[in-house]
Parts: C-alpha cells; structure tokens; sequence
C-alpha cells in the first residue's frame, strides 16, 4: 500500500487527496519538491507556507497560531505522534522484513555490513545518518518504498521506553543486541539498567530471530542465536588476524574477510553473517556483502592527507569503544615512522565520568604510540593521572592539536577517537 492509500483513508472527505500522489518525504522545507509529504516539526512549522508554495503535495502540522487554509494542509495535535501512526500503518500494509539493531557499541557498523550483505539477494533500504530516534526512525520507513524487501533499522535511545517505542513502530522481524556498555550512563545510571532498555526489543522478536552477543555478561543468558568467540556461543567466531588492510576470521568454520580492522568489528560482521544464513543467503553472497561494505563515515575511516594518515572513528566514544579503539590502533601501523593518539571527551558518563576517564591511563601506558593528545573538559581527568608520561599532551584547543601534528615532518598515522560532540575530525585539515 501507498503513503496516499493510508492518507485516504485517515481523511475520506478531503477532496485534495483524491487527485494528489506522493513522491517523497522531508522534513527540512529547504528540501521540498514536486510532490513532497512535508512534515513540520518543531520549528518546521515556521516554513509551511515556504513548503505550500515549493509545491509539496501535503504539508502536515501542528501550531495553533497557524492559519493555514490552503487545502494542501493537514492539522493535526502532534506531527511526530502523526508520523509515527503513519510510519506503523505503513510498515503493517506491505511485506518488507524489518531487521531492528540496538546496542551500546557498533549499531551503524553492523547495520551497514546487514545492509551490504542482504542487498546481494534483497531490494534493502537502511536508517541513513543518524535517523535511528523517534523522529529518525519513522521518517526511514516513509522514505521506503512499498516494494522494498527489507528494511535495516538502527535503533537508539537514552532512556526507558524509546525502544519499545521504536519497535511498536517498526514491529521487527528479526531483531541484533550488539552488547550493553557504558553509553547513556547520564541517564540511566547502572549497565543493568542498559540492559533492561535495550532489552525492549526482545518482546517484539522470536528467540530464534533475536541475534546476540554471546559474550557479553548482560546479554548471555537470555534467548537467541549467539554470537562470540567463547565455546558456548551457538556460532563461535575462530583464527581472527588482521593486518593494515583489514581482518579476517572463521565463522562456524567457514572463512571471511572484511575491510575493517578490530576484533569488535570481528562479531559485528559475524552478525551479518548469521543474518544473511537466516535469511536464506549462499555463502558467496554473505562473502560478497561483507568484502564490499561501505561504511559510514567516522567508523574506522582511513583518510590520507599527504604524510598523514588518519584512522578517524570519532563519530562516538565510551570506556568499551575507547580500550577496543587503542587496543586495535596498537596492532596496525607498526611499520610507520611515527604513532599518534588523540583522544577526546566520553560524554554521557554520568557521575562517574571522571572514574572512567582516568581508567583510560591502563590502556595508553601500554600503547606503542611516541604521541597522545588529550583534549576536553573530562579529559583533565585522564591528564591528571598521565601527566608524567612524557608521550603525553593535553590541549585547550583542536587548532593547537592539528599544528602539533602538521610540525612532526615524519610519516605519521594518527588515531582520532572520542564522542561526536567533541567533533574531532575538525583536526584534519
């Protein structure tokens, strides 16, 4: 069923719909086109009339000051409450599966290998950007179209309730706990408490399309398909290596190779791998899937810039994130002249943040970097306890950071790793 189908029926007497068809979804009016469903949100509501007269299809608002008259208009209490009843009627008329990902650590990651991998056999669309919250995610199944086979949804939230949201939303068909860390501490102030919000998917997954990682203390012992390097996992993951170009490794004794470094991304590809089996994929498609990837910038990203080559994953950052980052940049790289760490504020650590930062120390003391550089508010912390090493630097600003790196003349690999509102990538020029 089409967006207009649904629309007909919410609203038999308005005439407009009858003549009307949809051709896309926005919420930014800037975007608004031919045939555009533009929805106003917040301070959208100040562009309705911009969006009536770029030539949207409908609008749909929710301002009692307005005085919308134009028939192209449809009011209404709450444009997200609306989106998201649209979002879920649309979803139940057609027959796309619903992949749902939610977890700590490595969600776009691993929804960009499903993504890669089921596309070898399935029309499959996924969550762009950061569209994973509840304006985010029933804006994606919007933008679906009725004869798309799959749809990978990532999913996050801070509190208690937003994944059952999502997923009374999106109803998943098959559904991946990556792990429970440390993200959302601020909020929910104990891991067990991660736990439980992140486990509101499993009440809208069968055990046998809930996908999990074994290894994690949080996540082993409740129902699904588990994956990990531990024996008791239901697919083992087994002969890890990698080198500068990415990792490979065996998977229920079965050999593959991704374009990504680090034994986290390891499981997250294993992931897709079980997936893509479930789903009915040959192993040359879940092959191809994986060596083929495209992924999401600041995850790992491999930029050069001349001398300089920069392992960008600073799109976030947690005390997991961060040890699994160091720990994964000590392995890679050695034959470069020169190593260098830059590290940024974990936000959202709650009380403790303080305790987490300093903790960092056990990991760069045994790194083999000859520089680390700390910068941010909650990287005092870290400073304070590392200050003596004489590797280590700590910065007021990301100017004094990138002229730091611009004086070593030697060939230089620098690692940048800390939370997206730190906006490390501003440090390459």
């Amino acid at each position: 069923m089409k967006i207009i189908d649904l629309l007909r029926d919410y609203f038999p007497k308005k005439k407009i719909l009858e003549s009307v068809d949809i051709e896309d979804i926005c919420m930014d009016s800037r975007e608004v086109k031919k045939g555009s469903l533009f929805f106003a949100i917040k301070g959208g509501n100040n562009h309705v009339e911009e969006a009536i007269k770029n030539d949207a299809a409908l609008v749909v608002y929710d301002s009692e000051e307005l005085l919308i008259t134009d028939e192209k208009s449809i009011f209404t209490e709450d444009t997200i409450s609306f989106m998201q009843k649209l979002a879920k009627d649309y979803r139940k008329s057609n027959k796309t599966k619903v992949v749902a990902i939610t977890g700590s650590n490595g969600k776009t990651t691993t929804k960009d290998m499903v993504y890669s991998v089921l596309s070898q056999r399935f029309r499959t669309k996924k969550t762009q950007g950061n569209h994973n919250n509840h304006i985010g995610l029933p804006y994606t199944i919007l933008k679906a179209q009725p004869e798309d086979e799959v749809l990978v949804l990532e999913m996050g939230m801070s509190g208690f309730g937003e994944i059952d949201l999502l997923c009374n939303v999106a109803l998943p068909d098959y559904g991946i706990i990556t792990n429970i860390g440390e993200s959302h501490l601020e909020y929910l102030k104990s891991k067990e408490n991660v736990f439980k919000a992140k486990g509101e998917l499993l009440k809208y997954v069968h055990s046998e399309n809930t996908i999990i990682f074994g290894d994690d203390y949080y996540l082993r012992n409740i129902p699904g398909t588990k994956v990990g390097y531990g024996n008791e996992n239901t697919f083992k993951i087994s002969e890890f290596i990698e080198n500068d170009r990415g990792a490979e490794f065996k998977l229920a004794g079965k050999s593959y190779r991704i374009p990504i470094n680090g034994e986290h991304n390891v499981i997250n590809a294993s992931f897709a791998v079980v997936l893509g089996l479930k789903m009915g994929l040959s192993l040359s498609e879940i092959e191809k899937g994986l060596e083929e990837v495209e992924l999401t910038p600041m995850r790992f990203q491999k930029i050069e810039k001349g001398e300089k080559l920069y392992i960008n994953d600073a799109y976030n950052a947690n005390p997991t994130s961060m040890k699994l980052a160091i720990e994964t940049f000590d392995k890679l790289y050695n034959k470069r002249a020169c190593k260098i760490i830059v590290l940024g504020d974990m936000l959202e650590l709650g009380e403790k943040s303080g305790e987490y930062h300093k903790n960092i120390k056990d990991y760069l003391i045994r790194s083999k970097a000859e520089y680390i550089f700390l910068y941010g508010r909650e990287m005092k912390n870290l400073w304070s306890v590392c200050r003596e090493d004489k590797r280590v630097y700590y910065f007021k600003d990301k100017d004094s950071i990138s002229e730091k790196i611009e004086s070593i003349k030697e060939k230089s690999v620098i690692l940048l790793k800390g939370s997206r509102g730190m906006k490390l990538e501003e440090i390459i020029k």
